[in-house]
Parts: structure tokens; C-alpha cells; sequence
């Protein structure tokens, strides 16, 4: 918890208001005993009207000075925990954008949510009741018990015995609840996974009337964070009607041994009643504490939570600077590179070598899991390479900084992702900067200028989060005119015309030729049709290079590729193909 209070150090000017006004709201606060005690004893006893009508005015003004003291306190520790609140939310979002692949696998998107969610707003509820009770109850608890025995001392052990009981009732129901508090974020974030999951996958669940599944997968994880938190619950409102013993009981003494010194000397009145609340003021501040030192474990496993986040030591590091000049003709050179995922054995790319040019079309082929999405994953840094070199325009990827390297690829992944805004919002999300005509000639291009026109506004028309209002092929083409309208070096297709039907994927590809001369183009593909023209075409088993060439090269000459392109052609197709390869 305390490596997030550095959170604040932006607001330390409004913190010293906080401290300022809780002192004074404390100091006053303090001082309405003092002086209805002087009234009793020294204006009602001996029947003196102006010393009532004195102490009375001081009284007001105090009281006044007091509740502006209160609102000042109250109204900077809102608004600093608020603050605070959204500069760590932002830190952790920017943080978790700043992941590579690696790092994410070691949290989940759900678990992520909760974090950036559910705990900061935990934090944020104990940094308001720390700003606001941490100073004041440890003062009016001091102070008060300073005033109540200097006041009546003979008295005093009553407050011994109401605090030593708050503290140990407090105490037992802390280590009972707080182990409690990281199973319930664990909880928490097992619910989100299976809500998020099931919305995301609704059409499978439905269509393979899995719903009473899922209800009852949800319903296990909702009735175990049910029992919880009646649990936790329990125990939190058990303090209460115990608070409520220990007060009214200390209450009870004070009055029993105030009344029985009475007998003795009347003029002891006054000292008795504000001995009285002095005794409450203490009990109060001991009260406000005991509740938030149960809820400090909560927020306290939340601390961690987000602290995990924002202290994860990024895997990739890039400099700050590129090191060297890049070569005035685009390239992507993978020599003898080597890769397999954290904690894993076995290779997932073995001994890759080979050179991509500017002006060519490098394509990639091979059966599933062969490896070749983590091949082009390589490109753009998502995966540090095991070992073996990666150079980008002649220069090694490792000494590229971030933006240098990113600003020269437009990646099309795999799964066309788009984002809430606009058709034009989206085709303009690497280049923000690109004019209509740049936007307009990006979509015709990726032959999505039909389809938006169609749309209701056009290239102003809404885009819902995660494109959920196209179709998997409308969303392809958005994402290949976003990676067109970029203009980059590199472009790098993950298999991103497999949503195509072949008339459109033809015609896709040859309206890519003209504007990719100085570009490198390398695609991922699982169609030998998309590929069958590239410069050369690389075949993966494995994770092992086992074929380069052209296609009519690899049909004479990779059984792989031969198996591949069979699979996909009728005999007579397949024929047909192999006696043209012989002539």
C-alpha cells in the first residue's frame, strides 16, 4: 500500500490543507467540553449569567470554526481520492499497454479488468477514510485522552478498559476477515473471466445449447463469492453491536463513578460531564480506526494486485535511440533464429533463415501449428527472438526503438480488430493524421468502398466495439485499408485474407501490387491460391524451414508444399498443376 502513495505527491499542497483543517476542526472540537464544563462550574453553580452568556458566544464561534474546518477537511480528502483514483487507473491501463505477448500471459483480460477497475476503486475508499480519519481519530484519541485525565483524573481508568476492549475485539475480527479479502478478489476475477467469456462466446454457447452449462458454471463461482461475503459480512456486523456494548457500557461507568464523586463535591459537575465526552470523543476515534484498519486488509490485497501490475519488468526492452542508419531499401532478414515461449521446452521456430526485400512478396505456408503466425509475430517485437538475429533494414531489431520500428509496419493480424468510433476512425487509427483522399483510396484498395457506402453515413458510420456490427469479411478489409492507409515499409498480412471470398481476394491483391513496389510484403496464408505468386514462398513444418522457392520450384521440389497445395484441388486441378510444373 505505501508504493502507491506516491500517487499523491502530485496533490501535496491540497494534502497540507487536509492536515491544516483536521487540525483545527480537532483543536476546536476539543475545546466545547472545556468550556461547558467552565459554564456548569463556574456560570450555573454560582448562578453567574455572564460567565454563561461568555462561554456561551466562545462556544458558537468554536462550533462555527469547526464545521468549516469539517468541510474543508472532507472536501479535499473527496477530491484527493479521486484524483488519486484516476492517476492510478491511467497508470495501469498505460502500463498494460506497454506488454509485450509474454507479459500478458501472466495475467488474464479479466483479471486485468478487475484490477484496473474493482481494486483501484478499493484503494480509492481507503485513501479517502485515510486522509480523513487517519490524522483525526489519532488526534481527537491523543488529545481527547490528554484533556479527559487532566480534566478528572480519578476517572481515567474507565478509558483504559473501553479502549483495551475496542482493540481486542477489533483485533480477533481483523485476523478472522482479512485472509478472507484475497479469496474474494480471486473470486471476483473468476467472475468476470466466466461473464466475460460466455458474452464474448454467446453464438457457441447457443448454438451448442450449452446455456444450462454455462448458468451452472457461473452459478458455482457466484454461490462460493455469495457464502464469502456473507461471511465477511457477518463478522463486519458483529463489531458493531459489540462497538455498541463497550460505548454505552463505558458511558454507564463514567456516569456511575461521576454521580458516587458528586456526593463528595457538587462543583464536580462539570468536570463529570465533560470528562463524558471526552471519553466519547476517544471511543469514537478508537471506533473510526478499528473500521478502517478492517478494511485496510482488503484494500491492502488490492495494493498488491495492482502493484504486480505496474512493477512488472518488461521482457522486451527497446532503446531509447535507433542505433545506426537503416538502409535506404527496405528488408526483413531472419538469420538462424531460434524461438520457443517462456517456460516451454520445445522450439517453436527452428534454425529460420531467410531474406524478405523490398519489392517482393515473401509468403508463408504450412499446417497448423507449424508456426508461422509466431514467425510474423517476430516482426513487429511482439516476441523476443530466442536466439539468432532479426535485422530490419539492415539493422539488428534488438537496436530499433519503439516508435522507429512500429511506425514502418502495418500489421494485419489474424482476427480483424476494430474499435468503437467510425469507419473513418478506424482506417485512420496508424495514421491519424491521413486526409479523406488518403482514407477513401486506403478502402478502395482493400475493396471495402462498396460495403461502407451502403453503410448509414459512410465512412462516418458507427463502428460498435470490436466491429460486432460487420462481418468477419467487412472487418478484414477495414483492417487491411488501416495497414494500407499507414503507408508503411513493411506490410505484414496474418493470414488476413482468409474472411475473403477468391473474386474479392484476387481483386484485393492486385490492387495491393502498385502501391507495394518499395514495400516488403510478407503474408501468412493457409490458401495456396493467395500465395501461389509471391517472389518466394517459405513452408514451414514444425517450426523448421523445409522449402523455399516459388511455387512451381516447391511443387518439383517440397513434398510439403506438394500435400498442402493436393489438399486444396480436386484430382483433376492437382494433375493439371503438376503436368504444367513439367513443362
Amino acid at each position: 500500500m505505501l508504493k502507491l502513495m506516491r500517487f499523491l505527491k502530485p496533490y501535496w499542497w491540497q494534502v497540507l490543507i487536509l492536515i491544516l483543517a483536521t487540525l483545527g476542526q480537532v483543536y476546536a472540537t476539543l475545546q466545547l467540553p472545556a468550556l461547558m464544563a467552565d459554564i456548569i462550574n463556574n456560570g450555573i453553580v454560582p448562578g453567574n449569567m455572564d460567565k454563561v452568556w461568555q462561554d456561551g458566544g466562545w462556544m458558537l464561534l468554536v462550533v462555527v470554526f469547526s464545521a468549516v474546518a469539517s468541510f474543508l477537511s472532507s472536501y479535499f480528502s473527496a477530491k484527493i481520492g479521486a484524483y488519486f483514483s484516476r492517476d492510478l487507473r491511467a497508470a495501469v491501463f498505460s502500463k498494460v499497454l506497454t506488454f509485450n505477448m509474454s507479459d500478458l500471459k501472466n495475467y488474464s483480460t479479466a483479471s486485468l479488468i478487475t484490477r484496473t477497475t474493482n481494486d483501484v476503486t478499493q484503494i480509492q475508499m481507503i485513501i479517502t477514510m485515510i486522509l480523513s480519519l487517519m490524522l483525526r481519530a489519532p488526534l481527537f484519541c491523543i488529545l481527547g485522552l490528554v484533556m479527559a485525565i487532566r480534566t478528572a483524573p480519578e476517572m481515567s481508568w474507565i478509558i483504559v478498559v473501553g479502549i483495551t476492549a475496542v482493540v481486542v475485539s477489533a483485533t480477533i475480527i481483523l485476523s478472522i476477515v482479512g485472509p478472507k479479502f484475497r479469496i474474494f478478489q480471486t473470486l471476483v476475477d473468476r467472475i468476470t473471466l466466466v461473464t466475460r467469456e460466455n458474452l464474448t462466446g454467446l453464438k457457441v454457447v447457443r448454438a451448442f445449447n450449452n446455456e444450462l452449462v454455462e448458468t451452472k458454471k457461473f452459478s458455482k463461482t457466484n454461490n462460493e463469492l455469495t457464502k464469502l461475503l456473507i461471511f465477511i459480512d457477518r463478522m463486519l456486523e458483529l463489531q458493531n453491536p459489540l462497538i455498541n456494548i463497550f460505548f454505552n457500557g463505558t458511558s454507564l461507568l463514567c456516569s456511575w463513578v461521576g454521580i458516587s464523586l458528586l456526593n463528595q463535591d457538587f462543583a464536580y459537575l462539570g468536570n463529570m460531564t465533560a470528562f463524558s465526552e471526552y471519553v466519547t470523543f476517544v471511543m469514537m476515534s478508537f471506533l473510526m480506526l478499528s473500521i478502517m484498519f478492517v478494511m485496510l486488509p482488503r484494500a491492502n490485497v488490492s495494493a498488491h494486485r495492482i502493484n504486480d501490475v505496474l512493477m512488472t519488468k518488461e521482457k522486451i526492452h527497446f532503446p531509447s535511440k535507433t542505433k545506426g542508419v537503416p538502409d535506404k531499401k527496405s528488408s526483413v532478414e531472419f538469420r538462424k533464429v531460434d524461438f520457443c515461449y517462456p517456460g516451454a521446452n520445445e522450439k517453436v521456430l527452428d534454425n529460420i533463415s531467410f531474406k524478405a526485400e523490398a519489392g517482393q512478396t515473401t509468403a508463408f505456408i504450412g499446417s497448423t501449428g507449424s508456426g508461422k503466425s509466431t514467425l510474423i509475430n517476430l516482426v513487429p517485437r511482439f516476441y523476443e527472438a530466442s536466439s539468432g538475429e532479426i535485422l530490419i533494414d539492415g539493422i539488428e531489431i534488438k537496436d530499433w526503438a519503439k516508435d522507429d520500428l512500429i511506425n514502418r509496419i502495418g500489421l494485419v493480424p489474424q482476427r480483424g480488430i476494430l474499435f468503437a468510433g467510425t469507419v473513418k476512425s478506424n482506417i485512420k487509427f496508424g495514421a491519424p493524421s491521413a486526409t479523406d483522399e488518403q482514407v477513401k483510396k486506403a478502402a478502395d484498395i482493400a475493396q471495402a468502398t462498396k460495403f461502407i457506402e451502403k453503410l448509414p453515413g459512410g465512412f462516418s458510420a458507427h463502428i460498435a466495439q470490436g466491429g460486432t456490427n460487420v462481418s468477419g469479411g467487412q472487418k478484414q478489409r477495414l483492417s487491411i485499408a488501416r495497414a494500407i492507409c499507414k503507408n508503411p515499409d513493411i506490410f505484414v498480412f496474418d493470414d488476413a485474407f482468409s474472411a475473403l471470398d477468391m473474386k474479392t481476394d484476387a481483386k484485393l491483391r492486385e490492387a495491393l501490387k502498385p502501391i507495394v513496389t518499395d514495400a516488403v510484403v510478407l503474408i501468412v496464408a493457409q490458401r495456396v491460391s493467395t500465395i501461389k505468386d509471391a517472389d518466394q514462398i517459405i513452408v514451414l513444418d514444425q517450426g523448421k524451414m523445409v522449402g523455399k522457392g516459388t511455387h512451381r520450384e516447391l511443387l518439383k521440389s517440397c513434398k510439403v508444399y506438394q500435400s498442402i497445395v493436393k489438399s486444396q484441388l480436386s484430382d483433376t486441378e492437382w494433375r493439371k498443376e503438376m503436368h504444367g510444373t513439367t513443362h
